[in-house]
C-alpha cells in the first residue's frame, strides 16, 4: 500500500511541477500579450498593505467562477461543472502566483504571513524530499525531460 500512495505522489509532483512551468510561462506571456510590464513594474515596488490587497483581488476574481461551478455541479451539469472548476483552479493559480512571486518581500513583512508561508514551506519541502528520493520519481522525472525535449523538438 504503501509503495501505490508513494507512486501516486511522484506522479502527482511530477504533474505539478510541469503543470506550474507550463502556468509560469503563460503569465509571463499575457503580460507581455496585454502589455501589463508597468503594472507589475509598480506592483513589485508597492507598500506591504497594497500588495497584500493585490494578493487578494485574484481570489475575488475566481469565487465567483467557484460559486458558478457549484451551482452547476448543484443543477446536475457534473463535467461542466468539473470544466469549470479546473478552469477557475488554473486561472487562480496563474494569477495568485504572479502577484506573490512580485509582492512577495512585501508579504512576508507582515508576521502572520510569514509564519503561514514558512510553515507551509516546510511542510512542501519535507514532503517533496520523501517524494524525490524514491526510484518512482527518478523514473517520471526522466520520463518528463524525454517528453520536454520532443515537445521542444516540434516547436523550434
Amino acid at each position: 500500500m504503501r509503495k501505490i500512495l508513494i507512486t501516486f505522489l511522484a506522479i502527482f509532483l511530477i504533474f505539478e511541477e510541469w503543470l506550474w512551468d507550463l502556468l509560469s510561462a503563460f503569465g509571463r506571456w499575457l503580460v507581455v500579450w496585454l502589455n501589463l510590464s508597468r503594472i507589475e513594474q509598480w506592483l513589485s515596488q508597492t507598500s506591504p498593505n497594497i500588495a497584500l490587497l493585490a494578493f487578494g483581488i485574484p481570489l475575488l476574481i475566481v469565487a465567483p467562477i467557484n460559486i458558478v461551478a457549484v451551482i452547476m455541479l448543484a443543477n446536475g451539469l457534473i463535467l461542466q461543472g468539473i470544466a469549470l472548476e479546473i478552469t477557475a483552479k488554473l486561472l487562480a493559480t496563474v494569477l495568485v502566483a504572479r502577484v506573490f512571486a512580485l509582492t512577495k518581500p512585501q508579504l512576508l513583512s507582515f508576521k502572520f504571513f510569514e509564519s503561514i508561508y514558512t510553515t507551509i514551506m516546510r511542510w512542501l519541502e519535507w514532503a517533496h524530499q520523501k517524494i524525490v528520493e524514491t526510484p518512482v520519481y527518478e523514473k517520471l522525472k526522466h520520463y518528463k525531460a524525454q517528453a520536454k525535449a520532443k515537445f521542444a523538438m516540434w516547436f523550434n
